[in-house]
């Protein structure tokens, strides 16, 4: 077929599949994988092959800087004594396994090494895609994991291979193999993210800064496979340290554009690879003979097995290695391992490696067993998202995790601790910006407005905790297993009164204002014959800038402390942003 023809055809596969998806109740990945499944059935269809280098080289560097974007480097480096042993040794312990099952079931060692080292990491598009109904803290921990472990397995990977080529592998090989894959890794990553960050310091164009961004994912993927290192790490720390200084390098306008055509972009390519993966499950069994399928299946459900006991088993070891949450229970702590294990998805990474197998080797010979490789590493990928995938919401349920408000109460606590710090400064920033006293009064009115509709809202959202606990008390009393549903998240105004008793409340939180509010400022009056509607609204524009300017200093002051998530700042610095383009008009806010 030809490229037009097949650019359409993935444009149709994904609107049919994302029209769908919300009417079946059923995650868009999923249609979309038994969309290219039911394709497949086409002999015309099954001549579209997908090579290794277009995953490896156009999806996975776009799609994991996105998701390393959106990971939140606080939960990164609370959650390292989780993260470092799931994404090293699990993988190895992982690879191992299936390696073994495979060989039992009469697949040659090496190729059956090689398969492992493919089938044990995670896939972090495949888990950022299916996740979504986990708790937070739990999501990030999964992604941050699935982002970091592709490293071992492709070290894993370049030493299986050479043994199934018939070549010769130290011990001081593997280790130097390691060391490159994650040092040569992350240091591509950083001095790429350092290069971005001095150039974008010197950019004011919406368009340069974002095609700049847009390259940052490439060239690091880039240097990282020309030093044999890990491109997929370099990738991964380019993204979370251009996500924590991109604040302070670019302007409202390219972040707004950004955050709209990002997630668009990634889903683009995401849905396609998922309709590609189907398709390729199809090209794959219909050239392997049918007295082989038989065994291959049952290698692919034995490895799939295998790669499902391993990683509980292995997060069951190492818990006493763990810091368990504050009044976990042991009970609790078992469901979030099987959550943890359900929603280990494998996706686009496993199939790249098992696809870079070389075809023949160096003397000419086929590879022994590579149609087994991609066959299983295939069916594992399809296991993992067809069934664990609408296996997960219900373990979900199943497992009663205890409800993560942590995001909503820093949500809150930052929107009071900036609206209190523009208060305190506000007469300051007038003075400095030449502001007269009404549009300054003015100003003040409106955030005094704002801090007491934020603390109503604080209040509300506690109350409505409250009675949803005694609710689910007054259940277990009665032996009633119904729950009340979630809080919503913009809860009802409640009274002025209501308002000042949660400002005066805010010392111990630490913001920015001290005692009980005086809600209506009280300034001299001054003559306004003489000033214009057009200069007043001029002084306005400029004091709405410089306190946008200072709420923004005291949001990265919280990010940077911890007192506050990275995705809980950045969703406020999305509305920062937005008032900022409101206040300068489109035209000069894109310049």
């Amino acid at each position: 077929m030809q490229g037009l023809e097949i650019t359409v055809l993935l444009g149709l596969a994904m609107l049919v599949g994302t029209v769908l998806a919300p009417r079946l109740r059923v995650a868009t990945p999923l249609v979309l994988l038994v969309i290219g499944l039911a394709l497949g059935f086409i002999p015309e269809l099954r001549q579209i092959e997908l090579p290794p280098e277009t995953v490896l080289l156009l999806f996975l560097p776009i799609m994991l800087f996105r998701e390393a974007w959106t990971t939140s480097l606080r939960s990164v480096r609370r959650s390292l004594r989780y993260i470092i042993p799931m994404s090293t040794l699990l993988v190895v312990a992982s690879a191992f396994a299936v390696a073994g099952v495979a060989t039992l079931l009469g697949v040659p060692w090496e190729a059956a090494l090689v398969l492992g080292a493919a089938v044990a990491p995670p896939d972090a598009t495949a888990v950022a895609a299916l996740g979504r109904l986990l708790p937070a803290k739990t999501f990030m921990k999964l992604k941050a994991e699935s982002l970091t472990n592709d490293g071992t397995a492709l070290v894993l990977y370049a030493i299986a291979v050479a043994l199934l080529l018939g070549d010769q592998i130290t011990p001081l090989q593997i280790t130097d193999m390691v060391l490159l894959s994650y040092l040569g890794g992350a240091a591509a990553g950083i001095a790429v993210a350092a290069a971005a960050f001095f150039a974008l310091r010197r950019m004011q164009s919406t368009l340069t800064i974002n095609l700049t961004l847009a390259l940052v994912p490439f060239v690091s993927f880039l240097i990282a496979e020309l030093i044999d290192a890990s491109g997929v790490l370099a990738v991964v720390f380019a993204g979370l340290i251009m996500a924590w200084v991109s604040p302070r390098i670019t302007t409202a306008m390219s972040r707004r554009a950004a955050d709209a055509t990002w997630p668009f972009g990634v889903y683009l390519l995401n849905g396609a690879l998922f309709v590609l993966i189907g398709l390729e499950v199809q090209l794959v069994l219909h050239e392997i003979s049918g007295s082989e399928i038989g065994i291959l299946l049952i290698v692919t459900v034995a490895a799939w097995i295998a790669l499902f006991v391993v990683r509980y088993l292995f997060q069951w070891l190492f818990s006493p290695f763990s810091r368990p949450a504050a009044g976990s229970s042991r009970s609790l702590r078992h469901r979030s391992r099987i959550v943890s294990t359900v929603a280990g998805f494998r996706g686009a990474v496993s199939l790249a490696i098992a696809l870079s197998v070389p075809v023949t080797t160096a003397a000419g010979d086929p590879v022994a067993g590579r149609d087994a490789i991609v066959f299983v590493t295939a069916g594992v990928i399809v296991l993992t998202l067809l069934v664990q995938g609408p296996l997960l919401p219900a373990v979900i349920r199943w497992a009663k995790l205890p409800n993560d408000d942590a995001a909503i109460e820093e949500y809150e606590l930052a929107e009071r601790a900036i609206s209190g710090a523009a208060l305190a400064a506000l007469d300051d920033l007038a003075v400095e910006h030449g502001i007269s006293d009404r549009v300054r009064d003015r100003a003040r009115r409106e955030g005094y407005e704002r801090l007491e509709l934020a603390n109503a809202r604080a209040v509300a959202r506690q109350r409505a905790i409250e009675e949803r606990d005694l609710a689910e008390l007054d259940a277990s009393l009665d032996d009633d297993s119904s729950a009340t549903g979630p809080v919503p998240p913009d809860a009802p105004d409640t009274d002025r009164r209501t308002g000042d008793r949660a400002v005066a409340g805010d010392d111990a939180e630490g913001a920015a204002f001290t005692g009980p509010l005086q809600m209506i400022a009280v300034s001299e009056d001054i003559d306004v014959t003489q000033r214009s509607p057009l200069l007043r609204h001029k002084e306005a524009q400029r004091l709405r800038l410089a306190v946008l300017d200072r709420k923004r200093e005291v949001l990265l002051r919280l990010r940077r402390e911890g007192t506050i998530d990275d995705l809980v700042a950045r969703k406020i610095l999305a509305g920062l942003d937005l008032e900022e383009i409101r206040t300068r008009g489109l035209e000069k806010a894109g310049d």
